[in-house]
């Protein structure tokens, strides 16, 4: 199912009311109201502004999901990142490393002339040559640089026993009321946002992540800070493994799976090396 037929069959869906006349009393196309569909991670499947699609719902409403989050609706999880990579500010201000660009963009080139030639006789392939496409360009790196890090971020997870909640916000004076509920036999909720009043003051929620910092390798030595690292490592929790195996489906041909028995050598390839050999001795 596309995402845009999926949106129109949700605003069609809210359209409809039990009431007699089928009128809806309040609807999502009110200037008055927002209307999401989120996920039970908190993020956006369906809203009236489609660029938020795909977005943490703590980002488009700080302040209600901030609610939620107290009144139990949402909890908070923190998952770490042991492979990250950081941005770390270069200290490096030698001049005298641009005079040598010109000797390193000639040794890069011939690097690269001599890396095209191995693979052109491995492959055997002279689609990549006049093909710049597929070629990678090496870009200087500026002031900044990439090293490896350990980061924590934050997950949200809905409560599983709250089927439906409302509340209030007050925005310095001004009230702002919202209603979430479940939609049956699914993992969604949609989401109902009073956008009278301005709450910015509260601020986005967003799951940016965190560099986690050793501090105590300053004072108790780098085999601690090690042994730390050890003790973050055995803090992270195992994802569960499924309840139950699948290794079979019936419209599934698991004769058709492989053909590794059915390779052949390349009359081309061997010829060529064939050649080379000869022309070698």
């Amino acid at each position: 199912m596309k995402l845009e037929f999926f949106q129109r069959k949700f605003w069609t869906a809210s359209r409809q009311c039990a009431a007699l006349d089928g009128k809806c009393s309040i609807s999502c196309d009110d200037e008055n109201i927002n209307c999401y569909l989120i996920d039970n991670n908190g993020f956006i499947l369906v809203a009236e502004d489609y660029m938020l699609t795909g977005n943490f719902f703590g980002e488009a409403e700080g302040a209600v999901m901030n609610k939620l989050l107290q009144m139990g609706s949402f909890k908070r999880v923190t998952l770490y990142d042991y492979q990250a990579l950081c941005w770390v500010h270069s200290e490096s201000s030698d001049s005298g490393h641009k005079l040598l660009d010109p000797y390193f963009a000639f040794f890069a080139a011939v690097k690269w002339i001599l890396t095209e030639l191995v693979i052109f006789l491995v492959e055997f392939n002279l689609y990549s040559w006049w093909n710049s496409d597929l070629t990678a360009k090496a870009q200087r790196a500026g002031p900044h640089m990439q090293v490896p890090c350990d980061t924590e971020y934050p997950a949200f997870v809905s409560e599983r026993t709250i089927k439906e909640n409302m509340g209030n916000i007050d925005c310095d004076g001004c009230i702002k009321s919202f209603v979430i509920q479940q939609i049956p036999s699914s993992n969604l909720f949609m989401v109902v946002v009073d956008n009278k009043c301005d709450c910015s003051q509260f601020g986005p929620i967003t799951m940016d992540p965190i560099e986690i910092m050793y501090i105590l390798q300053l004072f108790l030595g780098a085999a601690h800070n090690e042994s730390l690292k050890c003790e973050r490592l055995k803090m992270q929790k195992d994802r569960r493994r499924p309840d139950t195996c699948h290794p079979f489906h019936p419209e599934e041909n698991s004769m058709e799976c492989g053909a590794a028995g059915s390779l052949t050598t390349s009359l081309n390839t061997t010829l060529l090396f064939a050649l080379m050999a000869l022309y070698l001795r």
